[in-house]
């Protein structure tokens, strides 16, 4: 009998990939007990690509690592045999922060002590998804971390975080860890802004970092400083602006090379295998909205599904042909069932649960 594959991205502020498809598939169970259901949590290079690669049978690998405002802690990356993934969040995102958003002096150091560990151990590719980030630092701390030098006029060191990018005079890239040059640097990101500009990173993502129109102004100095130093022409390339400016980094100096992180991601985790032979395909995310449509986990997984596919959700602002266009034949929102936000994440496991036995009951009874 052909199988339900069960493929969906987090809820954020609820659950986890893994949460969301295990409720999903357990509610399944209980609504169509003959029914094979495989699980594939899935993820877009954002926050939880670590445990959706784990999932798929990468082993973590833990490390000590710095955090975005300097504090240490433990990250992880996936690594299966020499391929790993990276996720930018674990060391340098915003849910790293311990007091408060720092616009001007996170720094993305710890996403490259995590590169530098994977390379360290061998890893010859590597996976870097971005999102999440609480920097603007333009990868500069990123690059720290795997030797590079950045000095003020006076010869002295630079500060972390974006800010001091102001003062930036010279750039030392000599003493960048040998090993890179032999590591392929793929870039799962769906951002196509640039580092510069009304469409670069400071501009569009700084003030969800807490950043002031007046930190903008600054920040965006301090990018074109880093900029002029290292590849200006970089700089303009569709990516650049992810993650801060990570984007930036990991293409003007590691060669990365940028792909859709949904679309990369689904190979990586074995979703063309996963779905082979399948009926039908269970995705969502915590809300399916404009941004679903420009590259997000749900839409990813419907076009690549080649089945029918439905998705779960906390919410849903699409329109019926918006998701038509996406390849989603039916949405289950969990807002449907209990309309209060709150009780609806507290209570989420349940709500899927019950969402999967509507699915169950559209799309498999008598099929």
């Amino acid at each position: 009998m052909s199988h339900v594959l069960v493929a969906p991205d987090k809820f954020k502020g609820s659950l986890t990939a893994v949460e969301v498809a295990a409720a999903v598939a357990d509610g399944l169970a209980a609504a169509a007990p003959g029914v094979p259901v495989r699980v594939l949590p899935v993820a877009d290079g954002g926050e939880g690509t670590v445990d959706a690669a784990v999932a798929a049978g990468f082993r973590r690998v833990r490390t000590l690592v710095t955090g975005p405002t300097g504090q240490r802690l433990t990250a992880s990356y996936a690594r299966r045999g020499g391929t790993a993934v990276v996720e930018l969040a674990e060391a340098s995102g915003l849910h790293r922060l311990p007091g408060g958003l720092a616009p001007l002096t996170a720094s993305s150091f710890g996403t490259g002590e995590l590169i530098g560990a994977a390379v360290r151990a061998g890893c010859k590719r590597v996976v870097l998804g971005v999102g999440g980030s609480a920097s603007t630092d333009g990868g500069a701390g990123l690059l720290a971390a795997l030797g590079a030098r950045l000095f003020d006029a006076d010869g002295a060191p630079l500060a972390p975080g974006g800010a001091a990018l102001r003062r930036l005079a010279r750039v030392d890239l000599s003493g960048l860890d040998s090993r890179l040059s032999e590591v392929d640097f793929e870039l799962a990101s769906d951002v196509d802004n640039t580092l510069l500009g009304t469409h670069g990173a400071a501009a569009v993502y700084g003030p969800q970092k807490g950043a002031t129109a007046e930190d903008v102004e600054v920040l965006e100095d301090g990018l074109t400083r880093w900029a002029m130093a290292v590849d200006p022409q970089v700089a303009g390339r569709p990516g650049a602006g992810a993650a801060g400016g990570a984007g930036f980094a990991a293409m003007a100096v590691l060669g990365a090379r940028m792909r859709p992180g949904i679309a990369l991601l689904l190979d990586l985790l074995g979703f063309p295998d996963a779905v082979r032979g399948a009926r039908l395909v269970i995705t969502g995310e915590g809300s399916l909205d404009e941004q679903t449509l420009r590259g997000k986990a749900p839409a990813g997984v419907a076009l690549a599904a080649g089945v029918p596919v439905v998705a779960v959700a906390g919410r849903s602002l699409l329109s019926a042909a918006q998701l038509r266009e996406a390849g989603i034949s039916a949405v289950y929102p969990l807002s449907d069932l209990e309309p209060d936000p709150t009780r609806s994440m507290v209570n989420a496991g349940d709500l899927l649960r019950r969402c999967a036995a509507r699915v169950a009951h559209d799309f498999l009874e008598a099929r």
